[in-house]
C-alpha cells in the first residue's frame, strides 16, 4: 500500500551526489576524505557540551534482569529492521526461543553488572540520506544509525524500569511524552474553553 501511495504521489528517495563540502566549502570527491568529513560532522553533531555533570562513584547493584523483561522488550521491537555491526536481529533471537532468550538474558546481566559493553554492541553504523536532490552539505542530510538489536533490548529494559519508577511522580495534568496521555485531548479542551469564552466575551487566564 505504501509503495503504491509513493508511486501515485511521486515521492522518491534522493540519491547521493557523490561529493560533499568541507568546512571551508571546498568540494570533496575523494572517498577517504569524504569519510573523514562525515566522521568530523558526526562527532560535532553528537558531542557532549556539558561542562559539569555528576559522575557515579559508587556502583549500586540493581535487581537482575529477568527473562520476562527480555521477552517483553523483544515483543515491543519492530521486525524487519536492519541489524547493527553484530548482524544479530530480534527475529534470530525469537527463532532460538527459550535458548536464545536465556543467552541474551545472561549477556545483558553481565553488561548490567559490570557496566562494560562488548565492542560490537557499542558500535553504530551511520547512514546519511539527502533531504533534497543535489545536497552537498552535511547539514542537508538526515543521519540514521544502525545499532545492535541486543543493545536496543537493553535500553528498552532500562527505559521501562525508569518509567515504572517515575510514573507515580507524574501529575494527572501531564500531557505528552507519557503513555496514554497525548496532547490532542488537552488541546481540544483548551480550544473549547477559548471558544466558549469568546462567545460570552470573557477573558481567559493561563497559569504556568
Amino acid at each position: 500500500m505504501y509503495r503504491n501511495i509513493e508511486e501515485i504521489t511521486g515521492k522518491r528517495t534522493f540519491l547521493s551526489t557523490g561529493c560533499i563540502k568541507a568546512m571551508n566549502d571546498n568540494i570533496i570527491i575523494d572517498k577517504e576524505k569524504m569519510l573523514e568529513r562525515w566522521a568530523e560532522y558526526i562527532r560535532e553533531l553528537f558531542k557532549d557540551d556539558r561542562k559539569d555533570y555528576n559522575i557515579m562513584k559508587n556502583n549500586f547493584a540493581g535487581p537482575p534482569i529477568m527473562k520476562e523483561e527480555v521477552e517483553t522488550a523483544i515483543k515491543n521491537r519492530k521486525h524487519g529492521k536492519a541489524t547493527g555491526p553484530d548482524n544479530i536481529s530480534v527475529e534470530l533471537i525469537e527463532a532460538l526461543e527459550d535458548f536464545g532468550i536465556g543467552k541474551v538474558t545472561y549477556l545483558l546481566n553481565e553488561i548490567y553488572d559490570t557496566g562494560k559493553i562488548p565492542t560490537d554492541l557499542s558500535k553504530a553504523i551511520f547512514i546519511a540520506l539527502p533531504k533534497k536532490p543535489g545536497a552537498t552539505e552535511c547539514e542537508l542530510h538526515r543521519t540514521i544509525s544502525l545499532m545492535s538489536h541486543i543493545t536496543k533490548i537493553l535500553l528498552k529494559i532500562i527505559m521501562l524500569r525508569i518509567r515504572n519508577k517515575i510514573k507515580p511522580e507524574i501529575a494527572e495534568e501531564q500531557c505528552g511524552f507519557v503513555e496514554d496521555k497525548g496532547t490532542s485531548n488537552a488541546i481540544y479542551i483548551l480550544r473549547t474553553l477559548i471558544e466558549r469564552a469568546l462567545e460570552v466575551q470573557k477573558d481567559v487566564s493561563v497559569f504556568h
